[in-house]
């Protein structure tokens, strides 16, 4: 994880391009919170990694997914995301993923 003084430090970015990573990085808290949250998941944590296009312009460079997410169940708190093969429980990964996506996607839009 890179804070504001070893991004500094390593002359990764200047301080207005913390400034924009930070607010980005702040709006995308939000919205995933409130996304979660109505879909009865509690975000726990997540990751992001931004880049820049060819002008120069920093733009976010991952998917938000139950891979990148740690995501738990708002009444349960049970896991919903990939710590579950972490801890040696293969077997329910993909139901977790079901899980979320059955929660997340209305039923008119689904595929699965």
């Amino acid at each position: 994880m890179l804070n504001r003084s070893i991004i500094n430090a390593l002359g990764i970015a200047t301080p207005e391009e913390i400034d924009i990573l930070t607010e980005k990085a702040l709006k995308i808290n939000d919205v995933l919170t409130k996304f979660f949250k109505d879909a009865g998941i509690i975000l726990v944590d997540y990751k992001v990694e931004f880049g820049k296009d060819k002008d120069g312009n920093i733009l976010l460079g991952d998917e938000i997914s139950p891979d990148g997410c740690r995501l738990w169940d708002a009444e349960t708190l049970d896991m919903l995301d990939k710590e579950l093969f972490r801890e040696g429980k293969d077997s329910e990964v993909m139901d977790a993923y079901i899980e979320v996506y059955n929660r997340i996607i209305p039923d008119d839009e689904k595929v699965i």
